[in-house]
């Protein structure tokens, strides 16, 4: 229950620093209104812990995709929005498919010093848009934080955990990107928005 408090209060901090950070960049569109929505509406999507998504896009109705990890472990994305301040939110839950409690691997995060010094994350998430030719990496605040669920550690047989991930959005035209995680499979995701 710890780990979705500071989880819920660090996505807050972030969205808001996002917000402002986006609000001062220059872009300029003028959406500073709109930049402070959108993140805590994804935000608060991903704290309910399916609730909210499961009106919009279903947790009843089948994931975006399912990767698979190691011994049971699966990541299941519920949804992948474009926000109008330039990024994709991607939710989804972490699930447990074993018989036993399973330690959340530590790669994760991926190797880069700023974000393995942060704890465990899902730093190491990439969007590939093929067609594009680009990679995207999970945002960062201005702390090297990154845009994620942190803070993760084990979860038991059955059990799910929500999570999210932040990223800079591709073009507009692009609709359909590669979720990579290490140590779990690929999968490919459609963004909406």
């Amino acid at each position: 229950m710890s780990i979705r408090c500071t989880a819920r209060a660090r996505r807050g901090a972030v969205a808001l620093l996002v917000a402002a950070g986006l609000a001062a960049g220059a872009a300029g569109c003028g959406g500073g209104g709109d930049d402070g929505k959108k993140p805590q509406a994804s935000a608060s999507a991903s704290r309910s812990g399916g609730s909210q998504p499961s009106a919009q896009d279903g947790q009843s109705a089948a994931p975006l995709a399912e990767l698979r990890g190691q011994d049971g472990l699966l990541l299941q994305i519920t949804s992948a929005d474009r926000d109008s301040g330039g990024f994709v939110t991607v939710n989804g839950v972490f699930k447990n498919d074993g018989s036993q409690s399973l330690v959340i691997p530590s790669a994760i995060r991926g190797d880069e010093t700023e974000i393995v010094q942060h704890g465990t994350s899902l730093g190491g998430a990439t969007l590939v848009d093929s067609k594009g030719k680009k990679r995207y990496y999970v945002l960062r605040d201005t702390e090297g934080r990154p845009l994620t669920t942190t803070g993760l550690s084990t979860i038991a047989a059955g059990q799910t955990i929500p999570v999210f991930m932040q990223f800079p959005a591709p073009p507009a035209d692009t609709t359909e990107v590669t979720l990579q995680l290490p140590t779990f499979s690929s999968g490919t995701i459609q963004i909406s928005g």
